[in-house]
């Protein structure tokens, strides 16, 4: 029976890992997503039932792990060098006729062309065809290891291929984040608060070093591979035979690279894919140009920095001039004020810009810039436009300073800065500019959870108005909610009853939906572990938050701020009228079961019958704390298969150590 759940769950892996490759790197799906589902639900059922056959290649361990407290270094097996780059068409011809075939007896030599994605570059290498490492490209001799973070990316199979799991396989790549998730994690950022990456790369650069796997997974990274670091068991004399293996063994391989029979024929790629980069949804600051025998690449070497073999053509980022007719201030939905230019219309990247960010009142200070100045304008990442510079010496003496108002330009309260932010703020949680980014987060999932309560009806109930802020939901009635468009009575009724249940939600999800500035589902979660209601949380001082683990000074004067609006409070004072719940909702502990409180407890490695999500609840209902990573304050350490490096840290600071059998004892279990 053992061996037949063995090669069930093995066949189940397999049959996973396949289809996430036709419907993540081919795009040709072969089951719906239902079916996928079926097949996930069944595997993660058998590996919780029978953990003995756990194994890192499974498909399961995409959703992401426990954080680490940091991430170790790694020495590259074959250095991940730079390459050198070219600006223009010429360079490009010098490097052909003298560096390449003048050193290969001017022999004529056949190219790769390959998109030069803006990411971040990684080493991914398979034992065997299992994914076992993956690290930075850091110095170029050592990296960071992300290995678990880089499982979370769906593109990057776990295991290779069968017929293609060679002993050892290191492939060179890069991962990005597309456009279009960057802009839906700029939202969000936007709507929790938090200051928006500057473009794709930082974006997916900050999200393949978080701490938090959970988080990178949620963030939906991708990945091109492109290269070869150490190989065993699998020769390739090209390196167009080198990509086509990588295809082959399950790895995303750009559809954009193409082979050039001469410099010419790498020139005309040039040309035509300039065009053809900006409607491609991802960045591309340039094209690889490689020598397609690897035995020639061999044979040209190196200079004292670069591969000879290898060039990169970079584009130059597209500019215009154009003028600053006027500067606006935008108020988002958690009151930020942005500063935007209005620009006299200019084509740019093959649309038409006609506003930039200005980001904030220092960025304006840096660069000078005036209503009425000539300024040259590019796209951030080739997607946000904004201005670069000033064309001072266009100056004709009628240009105006700008500054930031001390009001809110849509309400009139009063303009706020927290700690070391360079954002200014309003303070106003009912700013009309903010109502309604604030009803659809207080309606997310991650808060008041408002099944329902969408965008186009917001739309109308601020519209009408029936609503100006989150507590008026709680006074809408039926016959009001059937009058607005695409509302009959039926829907009418079962949004008033969703809206009635978002009342016990608890404390956490209240905190979230509230948007307080930094404060977002984790550290709504725990506050709500350490107060027991809302009215206790807005007594405390902010010098008495700053004592609790996990809040430092920029939180601490977000919740400060926060409940020392008046606008603020009558908005509470509403709600707690209305009979929405304030109270931290705490699981009710087992009958006989040990009280655990002021405990602070960290779960590391694979329990044996239960997921550490399950062991850190039963810890919670019975009144003690669980904490991420291990610190003099940690009181206990729950430790399971494959502990990792939590397990030094407590031996560093005398924590006390609980294993598997114990804890269950401890637990009644």
């Amino acid at each position: 029976m053992s061996e037949e759940l063995k090669r069930e769950i093995e066949r189940l892996r397999d049959e996973i890992n396949h289809h996430t490759y036709l419907y993540y790197t081919k795009n040709a799906p072969e089951i719906s997503d239902a079916e996928f589902d079926k097949l996930m639900q069944r595997l993660i059922a058998l590996e919780t039932a029978h953990p003995e056959f756990a194994s890192s290649d499974s498909p399961t361990q995409r959703v992401g792990g426990a954080p680490v407290e940091g991430f170790r270094t790694v020495r590259h097996a074959v250095p991940m060098l730079s390459i050198d780059n070219a600006f223009d068409f010429d360079t490009m011809r010098k490097w052909d006729a003298s560096t390449v075939r003048g050193n290969l007896e001017g022999r004529s030599v056949d190219y790769v062309c390959e998109p030069k994605i803006d990411g971040l570059a990684v080493t991914v290498r398979y034992e065997d065809g299992k994914l076992v490492l993956c690290a930075t490209r850091g110095d170029g001799e050592n990296g960071d290891d992300v290995t678990a973070n880089i499982k979370t990316v769906q593109k990057v199979p776990l295991a290779l291929e069968k017929g293609f799991r060679p002993r050892v396989l290191e492939v060179r790549g890069e991962v990005y984040m597309s456009k279009c998730e960057f802009d839906r994690l700029s939202r969000e950022r936007e709507e929790q608060g938090e200051a928006p990456f500057a473009n794709p790369r930082n974006a997916a650069a900050g999200s393949l070093k978080l701490l938090d796997s959970h988080e990178t997974a949620r963030r939906k990274l991708s990945a091109w591979f492109y290269g070869t670091g150490e190989v065993e068991g699998a020769p390739f004399g090209t390196h167009k035979e080198m990509l086509d293996y990588l295809g082959k063994a399950g790895l995303p391989v750009n559809p954009e690279i193409k082979p050039a029979k001469d410099i010419d024929a790498v020139i005309a790629y040039l040309q035509a894919f300039e065009a053809k980069r900006h409607a491609l949804d991802y960045g591309v600051d340039g094209v690889v140009v490689k020598v397609n025998d690897l035995r020639e690449r061999e044979t040209l070497g190196y200079t004292s920095k670069f591969p000879r073999g290898l060039i990169a053509f970079k584009y130059h980022a597209e500019q215009a001039e154009t003028t600053i007719e006027s500067i606006s201030v935008q108020v988002g939905r958690t009151g930020v004020l942005t500063p935007v230019a209005n620009l006299a219309p200019v084509l740019l990247a093959g649309t038409t810009v006609r506003r930039a960010s200005l980001h904030n009142e220092d960025e304006i200070n840096r660069k000078d810039v005036r209503i009425g100045d000539r300024v040259i304008v590019e796209k951030a990442g080739e997607i946000i436009p904004q201005v670069v510079s000033v064309v001072t010496e266009k100056r004709a003496g009628h240009e105006q300073k700008f500054q930031m108002p001390a009001e809110c330009p849509e309400c009139g309260a009063k303009v706020v800065k927290l700690g070391e932010e360079v954002y200014q703020r309003c303070s106003n949680m009912s700013c009309p500019a903010q109502i309604k980014g604030r009803l659809e987060y207080w309606a997310s999932r991650d808060a008041m959870d408002i099944e329902g309560l969408g965008p186009a009806v917001i739309e109308q109930l601020v519209g009408k108005p029936l609503v100006s802020d989150v507590a008026d939901l709680y006074a809408v009635k039926i016959e009001q909610l059937a009058g607005l468009e695409r509302m009959g009575e039926k829907s009418s009724k079962n949004l008033v009853e969703e809206i009635a249940a978002s009342k016990s939600r608890g404390l956490a999800r209240l905190l979230t939906g509230l948007g307080i500035p930094n404060i977002g589902q984790a550290a709504a979660e725990s506050l709500a572990d350490r107060f027991n209601s809302l009215d206790d949380l807005a007594a405390v001082k902010g010098d008495d938050l700053l004592k609790i683990d996990g809040v430092g000074p920029v939180l601490a004067q977000s919740v400060v701020a926060f409940f020392a609006s008046s606008e603020n409070r009558k908005v509470i004072e509403k709600l707690k009228a209305a009979g929405v719940g304030m109270t931290a909702r705490r699981a009710k502990r087992p009958e006989g079961g040990p009280d655990l409180s002021g405990r602070t407890f960290v779960v590391t490695g694979t329990l044996s019958g239960m997921s550490r999500s399950e062991a850190e609840a039963i810890i919670k209902s019975l009144g003690g704390k669980v904490g991420d990573s291990v610190s003099k304050k940690t009181d206990f350490l729950v430790v399971g298969a494959d502990p990792g490096s939590k397990l030094q840290k407590a031996e560093q600071y005398g924590v006390r150590t609980i294993f598997d059998a114990d804890f269950k004892k401890l637990i009644g279990r």
